[in-house]
């Protein structure tokens, strides 16, 4: 084919018989007919055929058409035709065409007229559109505004192509005069839309001179006028103070779409306090206001991006904010919640507090489906906002306590491991916790919930008192000794023991119901674990939690119950005087440990003790019958000191994460100093002087300082040429977000002039064009600059490739230039991220997709090795440096990061040093989707070999 065409499709009859099919219906008087024709013939156009025999039977037959539906195909035939010749000359037939435009332009019907100027739009050729002129400009008077707006679209279209200002010498003031006396609201659009983009300065002035009436202007209107005060501010900054003004004026406008815009135009124009805070009040009204949850989503994002440059105006809203709670959708609810817990000071922390109480206490009606999953976000807020503030934490602990038994075993998992540091961190509260702790134990149903607060019980129960009622506690929980009878285990025969496990499978069934007191009427093991209970020795279901859990085999919860006791009893040693009370606790916690190892041997149980359990119940029982005093510290001491040190570390890790924050280095100590208070301040409002020292403040501490400096840029310039090529091109890659932009620079590297030169690209991957190719006409040895933006939808690794094409002067073929294929870098898309062991756990098990990369590198030390994992996959270790500490020849740690689009990336890296000093190992990616998968398993086999 001698044109080129992005799309190519099989017609399974041949092109002639076709044409000559078209041919015929359009030569008959059937109005349906040739609509239909018509379209095939614009469909074979569109994929590359020329059909020159049609041109003069269209001329005929159809030019003089009155159907609306054929005139309007018959512009989208003209538009796709090819009106030059190879030498870039209009074609002679052309002037037919024209005659019949000329006739649509001064039809009585107005939508003849309408649909003409638009299609002119599209017409680059100035022989055709310049016998027109007349009656083009004669329309902008037209008595119906839909044929006034399109003329106003014609004149714009025509004023912007090359000859352009030739062919409407006073474009500009006559659509100024036409903007003046216009009363159509989409007409002054279109209007004011030309001079913003044509004539700037007549666009200003217009707008200067109306100030007092933007208010009452409609919609679409006032965004371009925001539109043009952004352009207008970026290349004029002194003169942000009158349009402020004008934009401040606009957020009492009706429409929720420009009050979002004017927020945004304040936020990006000025940095004063005054205004900063009227946009954030905006975007809280809105917040509240807009019922589509996407616009709540957005609105809290801009919310987030002023809570990172202006926190102190933030701090003040953080209530209006923390109203959005009240939406049922998990994510604003998420996201609204982050926002706050970064805003709290000591001024605000309790009534954030009292406010999440009162949405912890809805979420026990339970009309909702997921309460359970916004409880536990709300536990969650409250334990971040006790670790940083203390002294809130003994008001909303004992509230907090009583969700130790919910359902939602997440939810009450956040709540045992928040008890836990406070316990700690507030020893006023220590008696008060253990006490509620003790009084609530039996409501637990959850094995993993059980351990915590087990835990806690074994570690912080420090007197006589307490001591004897833990161990109570945990008897009763027990239920009465041996756990099944002798009998049950020598005589039943095979029958009854199915019968048994059919009984214990019937009961792992059930839920849990509660009561109108609060009391359980059956047994759950919360998603974890099934209950049995035996049928001899009855269970009291409201409080026998640990028999139940014991009876469905969970030995692991059997021995963390032996430890305690042991540690009570160790205690007990401690506090109490009485050696023969001792002696009695000490023999009836043997007894209990005897008879868990004794269920856990017998056929009872459908499997039976594991080996760890076993030897952890055995190490409890050696240690009662054999007390040592050295064995003993370790018991009662280490324990809580490594629980301490744990949390010290935790502390130590986000207190270098803020000093590393704040570690910035913004200006350069020898940088210009503007004084304002020797600047001159005549003339100026209250906002403009705000303005002018945030101004000076940004600029002393480098924020206007752009991240990106030139060494960077160099680095994105991807070479797409050779430099033997006629045609040299390079790109540079700008990813943002959604959107990666294509900043290409061609350059004409022979002396004749290349025509119709045009960039075809194509895509691979979640990457797709946005716009069509153009046809440019370049000088010999000129350059010309060429955008291209293509949209991202996930986060994979794409590939960008395709070709240059040009005409020249002697050769009738076109010529193409293969381009470099650039891949477009996973890295640019995610970022490191911090997450819970518990969530990261979670996306563990849930995530399908994994990728299994083995270690292969020159690499020989384990931490160097995953320091260089880190920096080349962009992510954050999740496992602290003290697990990583020390020389053992083996290493494992989590990484964590989060896409643009919400993705989350896991990756678990196991490495071991082989005896010859290699490293050895796994590297395990899991994600949501398949893209970000595979794309990080090819960055890191690309990186891992390091030096190599």
């Amino acid at each position: 084919m001698e044109k080129s065409c992005s799309l190519l499709v099989h017609f399974d009859g041949g092109t002639p018989a076709i044409a000559n099919d078209i041919k015929k219906a359009l030569e008959g008087n059937d109005d349906a007919a040739k609509i239909d024709a018509l379209k095939n013939a614009i469909s074979l156009l569109q994929n590359g055929e020329t059909l020159p025999q049609l041109f003069i039977t269209i001329v005929r037959y159809v030019l003089p058409s009155e159907d609306h539906t054929v005139q309007k195909l018959l512009l989208h035939y003209l538009e796709i035709i090819d009106k030059t010749d190879s030498k870039g000359k209009v074609l002679p037939e052309m002037i037919l065409i024209c005659q019949n435009l000329r006739n649509n332009l001064q039809h009585p019907n107005e939508y003849i007229r309408g649909v003409t100027l638009r299609f002119l739009c599209r017409i680059c050729e100035a022989e055709i559109i310049e016998p027109l002129i007349p009656s083009i400009l004669a329309n902008l008077e037209h008595r119906n505004p839909f044929v006034r707006r399109n003329a106003i679209l014609a004149v714009s279209a025509i004023y912007k192509l090359p000859q352009g200002d030739q062919l409407l010498v006073d474009a500009p003031e006559m659509i100024e005069k036409v903007l003046t006396t216009e009363a159509d609201q989409s007409a002054k659009r279109n209007a004011f839309l030309m001079l913003c983009t044509c004539a700037q300065d007549n666009a200003v002035n217009y707008l200067l001179t109306n100030v007092e009436k933007v208010s009452e202007w409609g919609e679409s209107l006032q965004m371009a006028v925001l539109d043009l005060i952004r352009k207008v501010c970026r290349a004029k900054k002194g003169e942000k103070g009158k349009y402020i003004k004008i934009i401040i004026s606009l957020l009492d406008a009706p429409s929720a779409a420009v009050i979002f815009e004017c927020a945004g135009t304040l936020v990006s124009l000025s940095s004063a306090p005054t205004a900063i805070r009227v946009a954030a009040n905006t975007y809280c009204k809105l917040l509240l206001n807009q019922s589509d949850n996407n616009v709540k989503l957005i609105v809290l994002d801009r919310l987030e991006e002023l809570k990172t440059s202006h926190r102190e105006i933030m701090v003040d809203m953080i209530m209006d904010v923390l109203r959005a709670v009240s939406s049922p959708n998990h994510d604003i609810r998420r996201k609204t919640l982050a926002i706050v817990l970064d805003l709290i000071t000591p001024r605000n922390i309790n009534e954030v507090v009292l406010t999440l109480k009162k949405e912890v206490v809805k979420t026990q009606s339970g009309e909702l489906e997921k309460d359970g999953e916004y409880r536990q976000m709300l536990i969650q807020a409250i334990h971040s906002c006790a670790v940083k503030f203390p002294e809130v934490a003994g008001t909303v602990v004992h509230m907090l306590m009583d969700f130790l038994g919910d359902s939602n075993v997440a939810s009450a998992m956040d709540v045992i491991v928040f008890v836990r540091e406070i316990i700690e961190s507030n020893p006023k509260l220590r008696v008060s916790i253990v006490t509620r702790l003790l009084d609530t134990f039996y409501q637990i149903r959850s094995a993993r919930v059980c351990s915590g607060a087990l835990w806690i019980i074994s570690e912080y129960c420090l007197s006589l008192s307490e001591v004897e009622s833990g161990i109570l506690t945990i008897k009763q929980c027990l239920g009465d000794l041996p756990f099944y009878t002798v009998s049950e285990e020598g005589d039943t025969n095979d029958s009854s023991k199915r019968s048994q496990q059919a009984t214990s499978i019937t009961v792992s069934s059930k839920r849990p119901a509660i009561l109108a007191d609060g009391t359980y009427a059956t047994q759950s093991a919360a998603s974890e674990t099934a209950y049995s209970a035996p049928t001899v020795v009855q269970a009291t279901l409201t409080s026998n939690n640990l028999r139940s859990l014991l009876l469905t085999g969970d030995f692991f919860l059997g021995a963390v119950v032996a430890c305690t006791l042991t540690k009570l009893v160790l205690r007990l040693t401690e506090v109490q005087a009485s050696k023969v009370e001792v002696n009695k606790e000490s023999t009836q916690v043997l007894l209990i440990i005897v008879s868990m190892l004794q269920l856990g041997q017998s056929s009872f149980l459908p499997h039976p003790i594991d080996n760890d359990s076993y030897e952890r119940i055995v190490l409890c029982l050696r240690l009662l019958c054999n007390p040592d005093e050295q064995i003993r510290k370790i018991w009662l001491q280490s324990c809580r000191e490594s629980f301490v040190q744990m949390l010290a570390e935790k502390q130590l890790r986000e207190t270098e994460e803020l000093k590393a924050k704040a570690q910035v280095l913004y200006a350069q100590p020898d940088d210009l100093i503007d004084f304002y208070h020797l600047k001159s301040r005549k003339g100026m409002s209250l906002l403009e002087l705000e303005d002018e020292v945030q101004d000076d403040l940004k600029r002393a501490t480098g924020e206007f300082v752009k991240e990106g400096d030139a060494a960077n840029k160099l680095n994105r310039i991807i070479q797409l040429t050779g430099f033997s090529d006629p045609v040299y091109a390079e790109a540079y890659v700008t990813v943002h977000h959604y959107d990666i932009v294509l900043d290409v620079t061609v350059i004409n590297r022979t002396k004749e002039t290349l025509q119709n030169l045009c960039l075809e690209l194509a895509t691979m991957g979640d990457l797709k064009l946005v716009e069509r190719p153009q046809n440019y006409t370049l000088a010999p040895e000129s350059s010309k600059q060429i955008k291209a933006n293509i949209k991202v939808s996930s986060t994979e690794t794409g590939v960008i490739f395709g070709n240059i094409v040009y005409e020249t002067s002697n050769v009738l073929e076109r010529n193409v230039v293969v381009l470099n294929d650039i891949h477009i870098d996973i890295m640019d898309y995610i970022s490191p991220a911090v997450c819970s062991d518990a969530a990261y756990r979670s996306m563990w098990a849930e995530f399908e997709w994994e990728n299994k990369v083995a270690i292969s590198t020159v690499i020989q030390d384990e931490k160097e090795f995953l320091d260089h994992i880190i920096n080349s996959t962009n992510m954050k270790c999740l496992t602290p440096p003290s697990a990583l500490e020390g020389q053992c020849g083996f290493l494992a740690a989590n990484l964590y990061a989060k896409s643009v689009f919400g993705e989350d990336a896991l990756v678990n890296l196991s490495v071991e040093k082989q005896s010859d000093g290699k490293l050895s190992g796994y590297i395990r990616i899991r994600s949501k989707t398949q893209g970000i998968a595979l794309s990080l398993g090819d960055k890191i086999t690309l990186k891992q070999k390091g030096g190599a």
